[in-house]
């Protein structure tokens, strides 16, 4: 009996064990599919040459926007890609390349991402596969949208004005006072209209998501973490959808969101915890505003 009672036990960790590694191997396995297809299909893309003058002023701002934005992403739980596009558009980058580069890129950064929460222990498994499928359902709908039937120029100053109303979330959630803790509902409805404004506005997921979760009283850490795990999922699906409908455009911007991303992924996760979010919060919205408003000034 003693016997039967400690295999089952061992059956059990066993299980566990599988299950706990498929939170890191499934995102590393999609990532070196996803890098051995970009290369295979792209390779006359990525000579020396090509990479040499790649390397320029230009590629190493796109690196900084990268590492920035992820820093701001991985210790809030959102603004990956409202910072990043806030940047990419005041920096003069086209939304439709703006927004498949920083999708593209996230379809790494936010692998990092979730396999660094994994690691500090920062995520809610049964929250993530809520929020997963709707998700993925609205970020596929949003990219195919914006890649085969809405016009970029047209689009750019409602993302623009899109993002200054994230900013005003983010900095209204931050100086929220006392908050109750209360029942979410419809978080199936709340996570596919995050996805699809994720893909159509280039950000959201977590300003939308994130912010909503949290002013319903939810932990910080749990939240924070397990919405970075389920964005892996709906960057990935809506990355996937730009290549399909609209082709991969701008290597320079993407790769250096990409190294910035990956780079500053794990210091990310691990400073969830350790800094004031509150007066980073407002500063972020702050500089999202101010970027958003620059973009605004040149189409007017």
């Amino acid at each position: 009996m003693e016997k039967e009672l400690k295999i089952a036990n061992y059956d059990v960790r066993s299980d566990a064990s599988i299950k706990e590694k498929l939170w890191v191997v499934i995102p590393v396995v999609l990532l070196i599919g996803l890098l051995s297809t970009l290369i295979y299909k792209h390779h006359a893309e990525f000579s020396i040459e090509g990479l040499v003058s790649g390397f320029d002023s230009d590629f190493l701002m796109f690196f900084a926007i990268g590492a920035f934005a992820q820093l701001v992403d991985g210790t809030l739980g959102m603004g990956y890609g409202a910072t990043s596009t806030s940047f990419l558009l005041a920096y003069g980058v086209p939304p439709v390349i703006s927004s498949t580069g920083v999708h593209v890129a996230e379809m790494f950064t936010t692998g990092a991402s979730a396999i660094s929460h994994h690691k500090f222990g920062n995520i809610n498994k049964k929250l993530v596969k809520h929020l997963l499928i709707p998700g993925v359902l609205g970020s596929i709908i949003g990219a195919y949208l914006l890649s085969d039937v809405i016009s970029g120029d047209v689009i750019k100053p409602f993302i623009a004005v899109y993002m200054i109303v994230l900013a005003v979330i983010i900095i209204r959630k931050a100086l929220a006072k006392t908050i109750v803790k209360k029942k979410t509902k419809k978080l199936g409805y709340l996570a596919t209209f995050g996805g699809f404004m994720d893909a159509v506005g280039g950000g959201g997921w977590g300003p939308i998501v994130t912010s909503t979760l949290l002013g319903r009283g939810r932990n910080p850490r749990y939240t924070i973490g397990s919405v970075n795990a389920a964005e892996f999922a709906i960057s990935f699906a809506s990355g996937i959808t730009f290549m399909l409908f609209g082709g991969i455009h701008g290597w320079q911007v993407i790769i250096g969101l990409i190294l910035g991303g990956v780079i500053a992924a794990p210091l990310g996760a691990y400073l969830v915890n350790k800094i004031k979010r509150k007066p980073m919060m407002v500063a972020v919205g702050i500089l999202i505003i101010l970027l958003s408003l620059k973009t605004l000034s040149k189409l007017l």
